[in-house]
């Protein structure tokens, strides 16, 4: 069943402390109409099946990491361990400590739903999140102090794309179906704008930002891609889809390495010094269905697209023409729900993203919980699930901090701060 619109209805923002309760609500009981800030102390395709149900997770925990972090730590230093063995134990020790997670903080600033999410590059305690409304919070979660709100227009000004400016992290970026993509500081002053239309026909639905390269790429509703310099000169534009870009990347180790989604059922792959047309694409990637956004992992050795279905896959950057490994996963597009997009975590091999339920989903099951669920990238295997009684909505999007040691999520007009129970405590 497709989700309930709720009145757009704003509601001014408030923090309020507020300790665990000792007895539980109910997972049938409905979840409260208004939340505010809340506190909380104690090659041939692989396809791999993400069915599993939360009464079933005791199988999926992972198994206390064997040996010491700190003497792994040791022996690689005397080269008695190679890094990839390293690395394994340590994604195994975070895997088991995801059990402990749990939300510890909890706004509702908007009046329409959160559209956009990004963590601060620098302050891993600082992130911005923006609306349908055009508004922005920007949160630093180890303050006491209301977030910095700017208003939007409202209707109309949805914010689509949010990203820090890597030069100065003082201002940040934004796409939105107001027609721009621009550069605002912290009081909401545009700085400069960089695209514009002056027709409510066209907006901008994608962005992203290097600053290495120094250019702005952003996409736009009828399939056009904007590359400028951060001076704001047009390098060019041209027309890459047939139509939406829902999502522009640049490759986090070779930023000249763009990748572009679009509803038109394609994820592309461009290098920037060699783009003259809609056709000089390096790699075209044919999907089932349209598609939600294209992650580069963080080393850049692979891409992770979404598509607005039920599969999410994950390509080699090393062999683009062989066929991607498959993970069947729910997360159907619903138009008023923001689209779900699968994310990397930022130091270990690892997907994170939202699960919305689907009866027409071949391992569907009654009752099944609207979960996070994390993926190992190498095999597509199901981890590990969180799941929240009181915050029981459908799960958006996923990010974690840079640290990765804390992560963000956006269920309708709520934005969600997960964090292990110790951590949490000291926050």
């Amino acid at each position: 069943m497709a989700p309930k619109k709720r009145p757009e209805t704003r509601k001014p923002f408030e923090a309020v402390l507020c300790p665990k309760s000792k007895k539980s609500r109910s997972a049938r009981e409905p979840e409260p109409e208004a939340k505010k800030l809340c506190v909380k102390g104690p090659g041939c395709s692989r396809r791999l099946d993400s069915g599993c149900l939360w009464e079933k997770l005791t199988s999926l925990q992972v198994p206390p990491p064997c040996g010491s972090i700190v003497r792994a730590l040791h022996q690689h230093k005397l080269g008695r361990t190679d890094w990839p063995s390293l690395q394994k134990g340590l994604q195994q020790s975070f895997l088991h400590s995801l059990a402990s997670y749990q939300i510890f903080q909890k706004a509702a600033p908007f009046d329409r739903r959160a559209t956009s999410l990004t963590w601060h590059p620098t302050h891993p305690s600082t992130l911005a999140v923006g609306s349908k409304g055009g508004d922005i919070m920007l949160w630093n979660l180890g303050l006491k102090d209301k977030p910095t709100f700017i208003k939007g227009i409202g209707a109309g000004g949805s914010i689509t794309g949010l990203k820090f400016n890597p030069l100065n992290t003082n201002q940040f970026f934004t796409s939105s179906m107001e027609g721009t993509t621009r550069l605002q500081d912290f009081k909401g002053n545009t700085l400069q704008v960089y695209a514009s239309y002056d027709t409510c026909n066209f907006w901008f639905c994608s962005l992203d930002v290097s600053g290495k390269s120094r250019v702005v790429v952003t996409g736009d509703n009828v399939g056009n891609v904007f590359l400028l310099n951060m001076d704001g000169r047009e390098l060019w534009n041209l027309r890459m889809h047939k139509k939406k870009v829902t999502h522009a990347a640049l490759n986090p180790c070779c930023d000249w390495f763009l990748a572009t989604a679009s509803v038109d059922q394609t994820v592309k792959i461009w290098d920037l010094r060699q783009v003259k047309g809609k056709s000089s694409f390096l790699y075209s990637l044919p999907h089932s269905h349209p598609v939600n956004a294209a992650h580069f992992s963080p080393d850049g050795a692979q891409l992770l697209t979404t598509d607005q279905k039920s599969e999410i896959r994950v390509y080699s950057a090393s062999q683009w023409d062989s066929p991607p490994s498959l993970i069947p996963h729910p997360h159907r597009h619903f138009q008023h729900l923001t689209p779900i997009k699968a994310s990397w975590h930022p130091r270990y091999n690892l997907i994170v993203v939202g699960r919305y339920p689907d009866p027409n989903f071949k391992s569907c099951s009654p009752h099944e919980l609207r979960t996070i669920d994390v993926f190992d990238g190498s095999s597509g295997k199901l981890m590990h699930q969180l799941y929240d009684e009181e915050s029981s909505g459908i799960i958006s999007l996923n990010e974690f901090n840079p640290m990765g040691d804390t992560l963000a999520s956006v269920m309708g007009y709520h934005i969600l701060i997960w964090s292990q129970k110790q951590a949490a405590m000291c926050k």
